[in-house]
């Protein structure tokens, strides 16, 4: 048996949709398959899937993928995704 992720990083986790002139893309996030619209840097995807990109850590097409370079990384199609989400706690 194994377990998803959480996805309690997410403002609205229902999938998001291509742009309206019909161009976008298919990626798989978490294992399943997604739409984004085209053209968008990865931070932006994670925000049209509805994460706080502050509150992820993201394994980009196998490669965990620092931070820092979220902005500039262009999502195309098939690329996968794992997002997972940071939980804070102790005492």
């Amino acid at each position: 048996m194994t377990s998803q992720p959480t996805h309690d990083g997410a403002a609205n986790p229902t999938p998001a949709t291509p742009a309206s002139d019909g161009a976008g893309l298919s990626i798989q996030v978490n294992g399943d398959p997604r739409r984004c619209p085209a053209g968008l840097s990865l931070v932006e995807v994670l925000e049209s899937l509805g994460y706080r990109p502050q509150l992820v850590v993201v394994e980009f097409n196998g490669e965990i993928l620092p931070r820092q370079r979220w902005s500039d990384q262009p999502v195309v199609e098939s690329d996968v995704l794992e997002v997972v989400t940071i939980v804070g706690g102790g005492s």
